[in-house]
């Protein structure tokens, strides 16, 4: 009746992944099935927590990164947050330096900063994002950028 402690831990894996969609804890849920099996079949405890910790990395080591590609070729992931504004344009609403300035992008007013050695960007000015450095989007030129490629 021990397996059933494997098998409520792998369970618990399970209903975490859905919540989390990592595909981590999905593979430690197979590794706590497979220990349930070893307890099932009379194995001292020590061969169970074995089984739990080799089977567990197998599947991570081998499944997950099949999963992954598989998944991404199927859905393209998709940026969110800071990272989705990379590469968008943006408006000058304050002049930008080096050291400074605002931009107005997707309709919220950023910080914002030149490319390290690009010159001051004037108010009206369009510029593309280039990074994105913590809460301050790192900008240049649309003109500039054009001349670069």
């Amino acid at each position: 009746m021990d397996w059933l402690w494997w098998v409520g831990a792998g369970l618990l894996f399970v209903l975490i992944e859905i919540i989390s969609l990592d595909l981590v804890l999905i593979m430690f849920a197979g590794g706590a099935f497979a220990a349930a099996g070893v307890n099932a079949a009379g194995g001292p405890l020590w061969l169970q927590i074995i089984t739990f910790a080799v089977v567990s990395a197998a599947l991570l080591f081998s499944l997950r990164p099949w999963l992954l590609r598989h998944l991404r070729h199927r859905m393209p992931l998709t940026e969110t947050g800071a990272a989705a504004q990379v590469g968008r344009s943006a408006v000058v609403v304050s002049r930008v330096t080096e050291l400074g300035g605002r931009v107005k992008l997707q309709g919220e007013i950023w910080s914002a900063r030149t490319v390290d050695g690009s010159p001051e960007l004037a108010t009206g000015t369009e510029v593309r994002v280039v990074r994105i450095d913590g809460a301050t989007a790192v900008v240049q030129s649309v003109a500039s950028d054009s001349h670069t490629v």
